[in-house]
């Protein structure tokens, strides 16, 4: 199965916005944009909300027949490993593999040196279109690489064979942004090869940026030393395909891509300006326009009670997060003070544009990660969705069409 050229991966938390998601896309290809929806959720996430990968698929597939969508789309197993990949066989034809747990595990080291010396080929001086300087790899770089990477791309190459003996025609994508260092233009071009040697036919590939890609809020970084990588990734990218017989489809993948308003412009021109594919991941944000479009519907009673629970349950609800979020507790309004809002003061203060005086990040992220709390509110919250379904579904498509769609493919 060959991804599309423009893909963005759709989270929906409560499985209640597939047709407001798929109208964003709608809307963008009615600009010539030629988007493919990528439904995900997680394993995390299915637990936490209590479904099943069929009911992602279910989602999907009714918004698909319902608004009359004749493109391709997929449905992606996010952020799976062989401990929980099963459950998303029938249900998915895209798969992210997440190896991060892996990433520095102790490898054999005879195997550390057969990969140096297949690797012998790019040690040295390498001229690759669309670097400034030639690539420099030396073979004590490609050992240290392979020290800490090789297991990785070895246990994503177990994940790729055990989907391909039980599953037909998929997408693979290799995470392995959630490491402690941005990969150099060098290690990007030798995970690439591990790949290879794996035979696994990774089409979309998210590494590690410089800066902070935090939930539901902008880049926090350099915007000009990550112009810099995400242009040699591209590089890098174009190069690999044509040298380890890797998919023409390879893609770079930005994960944690909502809300990253600052980098949309730089994405959008170098993407172009490379005549390359993209593929961009926006999870939470969709549960946050719910929020949001709960609170323009007059629901205070729930939302109130929702932040609530998220501040009494701050440590337990960020701790999985803590890598993407940055939050002061201080800056943090008390549920007390929030019982005195307004609705409309909620969603400006919720909402992300950082110019409005009302917005607070700190407040966003903890909501973001919150929506276990509305999971056990079962369907006291479903059912305000259900009830709200018209205005939530504008502030979900707007949002995703608005500040993702033609920014990042316009």
């Amino acid at each position: 199965m060959i991804i599309e050229k423009f893909s963005i991966g759709m989270g929906d938390r409560f499985a209640h916005q597939g047709q407001a998601q798929l109208r964003a896309v709608i809307e963008g290809r009615k600009l010539g944009l030629e988007i493919v929806p990528v439904w995900n959720k997680s394993n995390r996430e299915h637990t936490i909300v209590k479904t099943e990968p069929a009911s992602l698929r279910g989602e999907a597939d009714a918004a698909v027949q319902a608004l009359g969508w004749d493109g391709p789309y997929h449905v992606d197993a996010d952020h799976i490993n062989l401990t929980t990949v099963d459950r998303f066989l029938e249900a998915s034809d895209f798969f992210t593999l997440d190896v991060a747990d892996y990433v520095a595990r102790p490898t054999a080291p005879e195997e550390i040196a057969r990969f140096v010396s297949d690797a012998g080929g790019l040690i040295g001086s390498l001229c690759i279109p669309g670097l400034e300087h030639p690539l420099e790899i030396s073979e004590a770089l490609a050992r240290a690489t392979a020290a800490k990477f090789l297991y990785a791309m070895q246990e994503a190459g177990r994940i790729y064979r055990h989907i391909r003996e039980r599953k037909g025609r998929f997408v693979t994508e290799v995470s392995v942004d959630e490491t402690d260092t941005p990969q150099t233009p060098a290690e990007l071009l030798l995970i690439l090869f591990m790949l290879s040697r794996e035979n696994v036919p990774v089409q979309t590939i998210a590494p590690k940026f410089t800066g902070r890609f935090n939930k539901g809020v902008d880049y926090v970084g350099d915007p000009a030393r990550f112009e810099q990588e995400f242009d040699e990734d591209l590089a890098i990218l174009a190069y690999a395909v044509k040298e380890f017989g890797l998919p023409q489809s390879l893609k770079l993948s930005v994960h944690s891509g909502s809300d990253k308003f600052s980098l949309y412009p730089i994405i959008n021109r170098l993407v172009k300006k490379h005549g390359a594919g993209l593929h961009v991941k926006t999870a939470g944000t969709t549960w946050l326009e719910e929020l949001i479009g709960l609170a323009e519907a007059g629901e205070a009673a729930l939302i109130r009670k929702i932040y609530r629970g998220a501040y009494s349950r701050y440590e337990e609800l960020a701790a999985p997060y803590s890598t993407v979020i940055d939050i002061d507790p201080a800056k943090l309004p008390s549920p007390d003070e929030v019982d005195g809002w307004s609705c409309d003061h909620f969603a400006q203060t919720l909402r992300h544009i950082p110019s409005n005086p009302a917005y607070n990040p700190h407040f966003r992220q903890l909501l973001h990660v919150a929506f276990k709390v509305a999971a056990e509110l079962g369907t006291e919250y479903t059912g305000a969705l259900e009830r709200n379904a018209e205005v939530v579904g504008r502030n979900v498509t707007a949002n995703l069409f608005e500040r993702h769609i033609r920014p990042i493919f316009g």
